[in-house]
């Protein structure tokens, strides 16, 4: 059986989470106290040297990093990766924005802003404000012709950009002016169903979750 390395409020573990329940792969899972500094003992960074969740250790032991990766492992042979050669390339094409334009910006916006460290952060929080809009205007476009990003039904693409993308309020975006996303954000919610909760920092307590930004 496989195992999560994980940490619930996390919308990276989140996607794996999401991918695993769809394709019925019993896992287990083992969450990580990264407030604690779990994520940085010896025996993690054996996992993973970047010291980063989620990680998903394999029945034999060995173990994958980075969300993205991990969706393209868990999603091989399945209908969330197509095995068109060009239709492939577009779902990466999506993985590696995902992971370049979307959880860097929004994704460090809200975890900033949900744990009371929006302040102490203020340099960098106008030029991640400026990215994350310029990356919800290209989602935007992205779906002007397609109901999901790369073809007629979800894959991992939109899984990996769903994740962070849909909580953009959290960080005090207004969706409204991107209707695309919007109906495509509503869309990609169905298809996932609602048995996939977006944790809240404060169920940890080491978190600093609704102190003063």
């Amino acid at each position: 059986m496989f195992t999560l390395h994980d940490y619930l409020p996390s919308q990276n573990g989140w996607k794996v989470r999401v991918l695993l329940g769809l394709l019925d792969i019993p896992y287990r899972s083992r969450i990580v106290s990264i407030f604690e500094g779990e994520s940085r003992t010896e025996a993690f960074l054996k996992l993973n040297p970047v010291g980063a969740i989620p990680v998903l250790e394999l029945d034999d032991g060995r173990p994958i990093g980075e969300s993205n990766a991990i969706l393209t492992f868990l999603a091989e042979d399945t209908r969330f990766l197509p095995s068109d050669h060009y239709l492939r390339a577009k779902v990466m094409q999506w993985l590696f924005f995902e992971q370049y334009h979307v959880e860097p910006v929004i994704g460090s916006l809200r975890f900033w802003t949900l744990t009371g460290r929006l302040e102490r952060s203020q340099s960098m929080v106008a030029g991640k404000r400026e990215a994350a809009t310029r990356a919800l205007a290209a989602i935007d476009h992205g779906l002007t012709d397609s109901p999901f990003l790369v073809r007629q039904e979800l894959t991992i693409a939109d899984i990996a950009v769903y994740a962070y993308s849909h909580r953009a309020e959290d960080c005090g975006f207004s969706l409204a002016a991107y209707p695309a996303f919007v109906a495509w954000s509503d869309r990609v919610g169905d298809a996932i169903g609602a048995d996939y909760p977006v944790y809240p920092y404060s169920i940890d307590p080491h978190s600093n979750a609704g102190a003063m930004p």
